[in-house]
């Protein structure tokens, strides 16, 4: 179909749009997406870059359909997983259908009470809501949820990636699921996504509990360039010397240089570390007398300041560097940045190419217009003053990840597949505890058809979930009635009835911040009189703590303070990005992007692991025959009994390995540094010949996981894992944490 074709099949409102704002040419994604959208009745799968037109295509002919057949209800279901994308799409589609008469409605707990009003008076339009909003209708009225979406023909799901490889994703799925069982049809699946490498398991993901297949259009993208910086800053923190302080500042001086003057994002892994990097540029800009555009943006800030930075952002050209975490990594519309700063390396490949997608966007939404030049520069500090009794321990492993990544997506434009978790056992409390509550009551043999029918506990088999049931009434989260029904428990009561249970994913119980009349954000720890710590860039003194209702108030002091947050995430390093370590290591080759100071540490660090075979404990093995270096040997023995197995595995592969190791007599233990999986530490008496063998007959034969012995305290994520039977979780360890498969990649 070709762009004239298409044009003309637009609503007239759409035509107007594209001819007032002055698009020169439709997008090829644009013109794809209205070809499967128009011309079949499959899913739609969009991936392509930041920036490149996604939304657009995926509503431009959904729209036209809503236009020239109304629904007789909502008709387009937007579902994102941030209010911060609902809110910045809105903005957007009100000015679309500004002349279309078709409203646009936000449904999350910070929406207006009066538009949601009006929508279930009178239902239609385009609903934009987020996971848990939908599972709220869907437990407390399901007679809205049936007028609202009796007649929905299309549901849009933003930032795939973001949900699939988790629970909050499985959530959006059931409760999909739940919607399409109640409506007595299936609407039509459209998802939405910058980053994905393989598209089959995403996929795989949107059809799940529907018939029908998905489409995903491979689109020739032009061209970007990128420019791509590494700076590597060698410090003295745990010996302190009269240097310390001069190599401390260099390293954030280099931080303000790089943002100083710019639009940009100043990019960290934890809110902590966000709060110091601009607690220190606000330091050095006035040392400097320069102008106070810095600002914080991570989910512990208050929602009034994360929109006051994104606004910053979006409007005019004067400089402004907000700090923040995965928070602005997602789609939302932040104008044309200039650059993009990252200290430390990216948690996946994935990120990496989100977070450089945020700059170098094309100007206005014209398709002929090349993209700006990506820029992104990243900085690295490591203590060089107490160094290890081991060399690996030495290694900054994420400088060498950073520069792994880098290659992988410049050169072979490879990101991580999206993983499809197998036994998400947290999940089946929640939706079993979700389904009860809004049903009141059911027989055991009518529930178990509910939840086990749902695609997402596919692989459940019904003897498990007796097993479930049974520890659920034992707990007293469910009860039986005198009929023999279900029903929810006292226990359970108290859950379900939490404004929390909404949400599959955990939130630490937190303080909210004031100062004055102004909420500032929350912290985790309940900080007495006087105690001082940062928050949105800024150092504060508590005047108060009031425990009762969990809130402090604040004066706001100057000078530099800290503060802490507890992680709740995981990220698994993928084996791919594990061999490409083991290939910057192996290689002498010299990277254009890396700045003098990283080529000298990336030197230094592949001296290092050479230097490191030169042992009194020489292996003889083919595994290590011949091998000067990390890369291509896999033992280093570190004494007569104890040795480092590197067999460069990501993080499912090598905990088979641990788990291989033990099942054969082997104390092993893992040696991760940040999230990623350096080595295998192996204590034994067995010997270093016993040790290759039983590597090589893993190597050459594999292994069994379901006959490892999995310890009672494996660490599984999963919020209600505590309402779990142990020996599920321990099914759930061994499915979803650990790959068998892997291990033929042993090095």
């Amino acid at each position: 179909m070709s762009q004239n074709t298409v044009f003309n099949r637009f609503a007239p409102f759409i035509r107007d749009y594209i001819y007032s704002h002055k698009w020169e040419e439709l997008r090829p994604i644009q013109v794809a997406a209205a070809e499967v959208i128009f011309d079949t009745g499959d899913n739609l799968l969009l991936t392509s870059g930041t920036a490149s037109g996604k939304t657009e295509a995926a509503f431009l002919p959904v729209l036209t359909e809503l236009w020239e057949n109304p629904s007789g209800s909502v008709g387009v279901l937007y579902v994102s997983p941030l209010k911060a994308l609902i809110n910045d799409q809105f903005e957007r589609l009100e000015e679309l259908l500004e002349e279309a008469d078709i409203p646009v409605t936000k449904w999350h707990g910070d929406a207006s009470q009066a538009a949601k009003r009006k929508l279930v008076q009178n239902p239609r339009g385009v609903m934009q809501t987020t996971p848990e909003s939908l599972e709220s209708m869907l437990i407390r009225n399901s007679s809205n949820a049936f007028r609202l979406f009796s007649d929905l023909r299309f549901v849009i799901i933003d930032e795939v990636h973001y949900f699939m490889d988790n629970d909050r994703g499985l959530q959006l799925l059931s409760v999909l699921e739940r919607l399409q069982r109640l409506i007595g049809f299936s609407p039509r699946r459209i998802g939405l996504s910058a980053t994905l490498g393989d598209p089959t398991n995403a996929e795989k993901w949107l059809c799940m509990g529907t018939s029908a297949r998905c489409i995903s259009p491979r689109v020739q993208e032009p061209g970007r360039k990128v420019r791509l910086g590494v700076r590597f800053f060698p410090i003295a923190e745990k010996i302190p010397n009269s240097n310390s302080a001069v190599l401390l500042a260099n390293y954030y001086n280099y931080l303000y240089e790089s943002t100083h003057g710019k639009r940009c994002i100043l990019f960290s892994n934890s809110k902590g570390e966000v709060e110091e990097n601009i607690a220190h540029m606000r330091k050095i800009s006035e040392e400097r007398h320069g102008n106070d555009c810095y600002l914080v943006h991570h989910a512990n800030i208050s929602p009034a300041l994360r929109e006051f930075a994104e606004q910053r952002m979006k409007s005019g050209e004067l400089p402004v560097c907000t700090g923040a975490t995965v928070t602005l990594e997602l789609g939302i519309d932040l104008g044309r940045l200039e650059r993009i700063v990252q200290t430390g390396c990216p948690l996946t490949c994935s990120g990496f190419v989100q977070r450089l997608g945020r700059t170098g966007r094309r100007g206005g939404t014209n398709a002929a217009q090349p993209r700006a030049t990506g820029e992104m520069y990243f900085a690295f500090r490591q203590d060089m003053s107490l160094p290890s009794n081991v060399f690996y321990k030495d290694i900054n492993w994420d400088f060498v990840m950073c520069i792994a990544m880098i290659l992988l997506y410049t050169r072979e434009k490879w990101v991580e597949p999206m993983y499809l978790p197998k036994l998400p056992y947290s999940l089946l409390f929640h939706q079993t505890m979700a389904v009860m509550t809004a049903a009141g009551s059911m027989q055991p043999r009518e529930l178990a058809r509910e939840i086990l029918t749902l695609s997402v506990f596919r692989n459940v088999s019904k003897e498990d979930y007796l097993l479930f049931l049974r520890h659920l009434l034992e707990n007293g989260m469910l009860e039986r009635s005198e009929d023999g029904s279900l029903l929810i428990g006292e226990k359970g009561e108290g859950i379900v009835n939490n404004y929390e249970f909404l949400a599959v994913f955990s939130v630490p119980m937190e303080y909210t911040v004031r100062h004055n009349s102004e909420v500032v954000g929350t912290v985790q720890n309940p900080f007495p009189p006087h105690a001082q710590f940062a928050l949105a860039g800024q150092a504060w003194e508590v005047t108060e703590l009031d425990r009762k209702n969990l809130m402090i108030y604040v004066k706001q002091i100057p000078g530099i303070s800290a503060n802490m947050w507890t992680d709740t995430g995981n990220e698994y390093v993928h084996t791919r990005v594990m061999k490409k370590i083991l290939e910057v290591i192996r290689s002498d080759e010299e990277y254009v992007f890396l700045d003098d100071s990283a080529s000298l540490r990336l030197s230094e660090i592949r001296l290092l692991c050479r230097n490191a075979a030169k042992t009194d404990f020489e292996p003889s093995n083919a595994l290590t025959d011949n091998a000067p270096d990390v890369g291509e040997r896999m033992v280093f023995p570190l004494s007569e009994t104890c040795f480092a197995v590197f067999p460069f595995l990501g993080t499912r592969g090598i905990a088979a390995l641990v788990f291989a190791l033990r099942q054969r007599g082997f104390e092993a233990s893992l040696y991760i540094q940040r999230q990623i999986p350096v080595c295998i530490e192996v204590n034994t008496d067995l010997g270093l010949p016993a040790l290759i063998a039983a590597l090589n007959e893993i190597r050459a034969n594999g292994a069994d996981k379901y006959t490892f012995k999995i310890p009672d305290n494996c660490e599984i994520i999963g919020k209600y894992n505590d309402y779990i039977p142990r020996e599920l979780l321990k099914k759930q360890y061994v499915e979803d944490y650990v790959d068998t498969d892997e291990l033929r990649f042993m090095e």
